[in-house]
């Protein structure tokens, strides 16, 4: 069964490719706190909204609609938070729908990072590890290749971490440069600023990380409207997809929507 679900992974990677060179890639998002779907504001905790009690069935609805990708995230691990079901949840997502799924939050070690592959994640989210251990890091883009994104999480430019806790001394430019020189290809640039605020993606900022690195970027952080997708589409400056989460949940728009929009 895993192997089977690697290989199927692979085939929709290699068809997301391609469809990348068409047009953006949509990818939606299921926050897991305590194994439900809910959306965060500018990633507190304490400000946290519980849309469903069914991750599964959002993220099946998700891929009846059209989704090619889902990037799941697990808040608890995030925020360093134990005995909680995320994780479990996120293998069931994963084993049921037929679509690749990228996961992050909370991982910190190469157990960690490796259980998840196994799993059957198409691609890791690491953010914290890759500022306060870059060795490890390298490690894991030697063993893990393209299975490895890092996540850039940044308030004003600079890289938070920690679920956003703490702030670092290094810039993301900075981080996204450092990276690059590792091998990694790929990053999730989120401006925390607008993160759950429905204020539009920060797109002169993605795109100064995308245009500095040289690295494939995934924006997320801020849609509210088709015109801020448009927006981000037209760019041209190497954000090939784009993440979507409370404009979603809230229906601003739906995804078929989203999809053609792009």
């Amino acid at each position: 069964m895993k192997s089977e679900k690697l290989k199927t992974a692979s085939h929709y990677s290699l068809f997301t490719f391609h469809y990348s060179l068409l047009c953006m890639l949509i990818i939606p998002a299921i926050d897991l706190k305590r194994g439900q779907c809910v959306r965060l504001t500018q990633g507190r905790k304490e400000q946290v909204k519980v849309y469903d009690d069914d991750a599964v069935e959002v993220a099946l609805k998700f891929e009846a609609e059209g989704a090619r990708y889902l990037h799941v995230v697990d808040l608890d691990g995030a925020f360093a938070e134990s005995d909680s079901p995320n994780r479990m949840v996120a293998r069931r997502i994963i084993h049921a729908v037929k679509i690749p799924v990228q996961f992050g939050g909370g991982l910190r070690s190469l157990a960690d990072v490796r259980a998840m592959i196994e799993s059957g994640v198409e691609r890791v989210v690491i953010g914290t590890l890759a500022v306060e251990s870059p060795e490890l890091l390298a490690q894991l883009v030697e063993l893990f290749g393209s299975h490895i994104t890092v996540g850039i999480d940044a308030k004003d430019g600079q890289v938070v971490t920690r679920g956003w806790e703490k702030q670092e001394k290094v810039s993301a430019v900075e981080l996204a440069q450092s990276i690059a020189g590792m091998g990694v290809e790929r990053i999730v640039y989120t401006d925390v600023g607008r993160d759950g605020m429905l204020l539009g993606i920060n797109v002169e900022q993605t795109c100064l990380v995308a245009r500095e690195s040289g690295l494939k970027v995934t924006a997320s952080g801020g849609v509210s409207s088709l015109s801020d997708i448009k927006r981000v589409a037209e760019s041209a400056c190497g954000i090939d997809s784009l993440i979507i989460g409370k404009a979603l949940y809230e229906h601003r728009f739906n995804l078929k929507e989203a999809l053609q929009a792009v």
